[in-house]
């Protein structure tokens, strides 16, 4: 039975991460709300997020269903997923490490997220530019370096290619498309903090190469970014 993801079929979002570690271990999945047939779209997955019968609900999309199993939370549903897709070390050691860098990009997604909502989530862009504007030039300069920086010494350290062991990890995964994200809404600002972390450049580029990954990036099942999704660009906030 294939993985069920369940995600909104508009945006790369937070689900993206769980994608790219299905795509790349060649897993069998369904992008449920991506479906236009009579079990696919956006009210099934709502449907599913409020059943009453079901007395562990995820909070939000993503979540994952694996048979009986439901699993919420990106970083959580990569903990579940990494040593059955063979994307984690086999140690306990390892695979704390592995979620431990995972909760570290989640974080970084959600400073990249609250670039243009620092107020507030219900509030459109528009209505929180100069809040947004403050919030931007702090991640710009000071929290893109750090990220960054905090990664290229982990890969240092672990001998330059990847985050955990010798092997690809969904932690990797996830550093890409962290990087592929703030290099479409910050492109400046990215452009220099890789500059100083090549290590962090290197792997963005090599994970981009794999084969599945490069067949996944060059396919329709690849959300372009955009405007709607986490990781937006506008010009202003890159200034």
């Amino acid at each position: 039975m294939p993985y069920e993801l369940h995600y909104w079929p508009m945006i790369q979002g937070r689900g993206e991460f769980v994608r790219l570690a299905l795509e790349e271990a060649g897993a069998a999945y369904v992008d449920v709300a991506r479906r236009d047939d009579d079990d696919g779209g956006i009210e099934p997955m709502l449907d599913r997020l409020d059943d009453p019968k079901n007395p562990r609900p995820p909070f939000a999309p993503p979540f994952l269903r694996d048979g009986a199993v439901v699993i919420g939370q990106t970083a959580a549903i990569l903990l579940y997923l990494g040593p059955r897709l063979g994307l984690v070390g086999e140690s306990e050691p390892d695979r704390i490490w592995t979620h431990q860098l995972q909760l570290t990009i989640a974080d970084a997604v959600d400073e990249a997220h609250d670039t243009h909502h620092p107020l507030g989530v219900g509030l459109y862009y528009a209505d929180q530019k100069p809040e947004a504007l403050r919030r931007a030039q702090g991640f710009r300069d000071e929290r893109i370096p750090k990220f960054f920086g905090y990664f290229e010494r982990v890969l240092r350290a672990n001998g330059g290619e990847h985050l955990v062991g010798s092997t690809l990890s969904y932690a990797d995964l996830s550093l890409f498309q962290l990087v592929a994200g703030l290099r479409y809404a910050f492109p400046r600002a990215s452009a220099a903090a890789l500059r100083e972390t090549p290590h962090v450049a290197r792997l963005h580029e090599a994970v981009a190469q794999r084969p599945r990954i490069a067949a996944y990036l060059a396919s329709d099942r690849r959300i372009p970014f955009n405007e709607d999704g986490i990781f937006r660009r506008y010009p202003e906030l890159d200034a």
